[in-house]
This record gives structure tokens, C-alpha cells and sequence, in this order.
């Protein structure tokens, strides 16, 4: 049973308040981050879409990742109060009830998947069930119970950039799963780094997290293990000719970066809060300008 109890309930709150508690409900950040490599899927995918397909992709993604968010708030309202950086989320300091959230991600949910099942295409669609239940069925209550739900939740995490590419070519084809392994690759190093450096909190919610269960230099060689292989994966987009030389280039020297990165972190010895912020903000700069590298390359003349 949940413990929530709700501490301001004043009905002085401002409407402008509360619409912002709900809309951070849906994590904007991250739904917009999900968003943009939605896009570069379909961006690179051979083949084009009309306007009003476009959007429709484009808005039901977001509304899918929307409830996921949503829904994960729901449920992790109680542990997420132990957790220096969620705790003032809007459900854990009781500024909304919790059916708010519920009936935000279910509603979102119901409208999300059929739009993009019937608007976009079928695969897509089912694609955005799998990426929707498996964040919130799977993925957000085995947290609570093993280390390996960090696998499972890079699944739904991967899957945006798949759905860009098969909304545009409505098929399972090599360049699309290797955008889907780019991301499901980059997530682990970029999720082990945070889970090192927050692991109190992790450990007083009661989550789940390799550092705790196996320590963190086990932490760290997975980093690097993935990082390696993401250096390799980065680089099929251009063995299956979507990406060109340009790409390419930007690819080996950020992957190498990060490569570097990471195994040159572990040196830190007992510093290991310096090891995962270093990490971290690699993952980020390297995501982000591999990503710009794929976007320069595909105008490149």
C-alpha cells in the first residue's frame, strides 16, 4: 500500500502551478531527447513521409514516451522519495494526487499506440506497445529486484530511432536495428555512470543497481566492455552505406574518446565518484555530437 500522503493541498495553488507539476510528469527533457532521435531515424531511413504521417509519428512518440514517464512516476512515487533528486517530484512531496499521473499515462497510452498502429504504419505501432510496456511492466518494477533491469529498461530506450526508421520504410532492416544498438549500447556506460555516483540514494530507495550488487570495479569494466562495443556498432551505419566518410570519421574519433575515457576514469583508484562523473559526461558529449556528426554527414555534399 502506498504511504503517499499529500502535503500541500492548499487550493491557493496557481493553475500555472499545477499544470507545470503535470507536465513534469511526462519528463520534457527526456521525452525530448527520445524525440530527437526519433527523428534522426527517420531522418536516415531511405524513403519519405507525408505531413500529416510525419506528425502523427512525430506527436504519438512523444505522447508513447509522455506515459511511459508518467506511469514510472505513478509507480515509483513511494521509493522516490528517498532520492535526493526525486524527491520533489510532484507525487513524492504531495503537490498532485496520484491518480493524476495514472490517468495521464493510461489516457496518453490508449490514444498513443493506436494513432501510430493505424496513422503510421503497423510495425511502428507495435514497436511503441513493446517500448511502452516493457518500461512500465518490466523494466520500472524489476528495479527493485536485480541489477539487470539496467538491460531491460535500455531496451524501450533504444527503440525511438527503430521506430523513426520503420515509420518511414515500414520494415525491420540492418540500418535501423543498428540505430537500435547504438542506443541500447550507449545507455549501459551512461546509466552505470549515474548509478555509481547517486548509489546512496539508489541503496536508501531500495533500487537495484550493479555497483551495489557486485561492486563498483565490476561497474566499471562493464562500462568499458559496452563502450567498446558500441565503438564498434557505431561504425555499421557506415558499412550499410546510410552514413558517409564524414560520419564515419567523427564516429572512430568519438568512440575512441569515450573508449579512452572510460578505461583511463578507472585509474582514479578509490576516487570512484570522479570516475563516473567523468563518465557521464562523456556519454552525453558523445551522443550528442555523434548524433550531429550523422546529421552534417547526411547534408555533407
Amino acid at each position: 500500500m502506498s504511504s503517499y500522503a499529500p502535503t500541500d493541498t492548499s487550493p491557493s495553488r496557481s493553475l500555472g502551478a499545477i499544470l507545470r507539476d503535470v507536465a513534469s510528469l511526462t519528463k520534457p527533457r527526456i521525452t525530448l531527447m527520445v524525440l530527437v532521435t526519433a527523428a534522426g531515424g527517420m531522418w536516415l531511413a531511405p524513403g519519405t513521409l507525408s505531413t500529416g504521417v510525419l506528425l502523427a509519428m512525430l506527436l504519438t512518440t512523444t505522447t508513447v514516451v509522455m506515459a511511459a514517464n508518467s506511469l514510472n512516476c505513478w509507480l515509483e512515487r513511494d521509493s522516490d522519495r528517498f532520492m535526493r533528486r526525486t524527491a520533489k517530484r510532484p507525487l513524492p512531496d504531495g503537490r498532485l494526487e496520484p491518480r493524476i499521473a495514472l490517468a495521464l499515462g493510461v489516457g496518453l497510452g490508449l490514444v498513443s499506440v493506436p494513432v501510430l498502429t493505424f496513422v503510421v504504419n503497423p510495425l511502428t505501432g507495435l514497436l511503441g506497445a513493446l517500448a511502452l510496456v516493457s518500461y512500465v511492466a518490466v523494466y520500472t518494477p524489476m528495479k527493485r529486484s536485480s541489477s539487470a533491469a539496467l538491460l531491460v529498461g535500455s531496451v524501450p530506450g533504444a527503440l525511438p530511432p527503430l521506430m523513426g526508421w520503420t515509420a518511414v520504410t515500414g520494415t525491420l532492416d540492418a540500418p535501423g536495428l543498428v540505430l537500435f544498438a547504438i542506443l541500447f549500447l550507449w545507455q549501459v556506460p551512461h546509466f552505470l555512470a549515474i548509478s555509481v555516483f547517486r548509489q546512496r540514494d539508489y541503496e536508501r530507495a531500495g533500487l537495484k543497481t550493479l555497483a551495489s550488487e557486485r561492486g563498483v570495479p565490476v561497474a566499471m569494466a562493464q562500462s568499458v566492455f559496452y563502450t567498446a562495443m558500441l565503438l564498434a556498432a557505431s561504425t555499421l551505419l557506415y558499412v550499410f552505406r546510410v552514413a558517409g566518410p564524414v560520419y564515419l570519421l567523427s564516429a572512430l574519433a568519438l568512440g575512441a574518446a569515450f573508449f579512452a575515457v572510460t578505461v583511463a576514469a578507472m585509474r582514479a583508484g578509490k576516487d570512484t565518484l570522479r570516475w563516473a562523473r567523468r563518465s557521464f559526461l562523456a556519454s552525453l558529449l558523445y551522443l550528442t555530437l555523434l548524433f550531429a556528426a550523422l546529421m552534417i554527414d547526411a547534408l555533407w555534399p
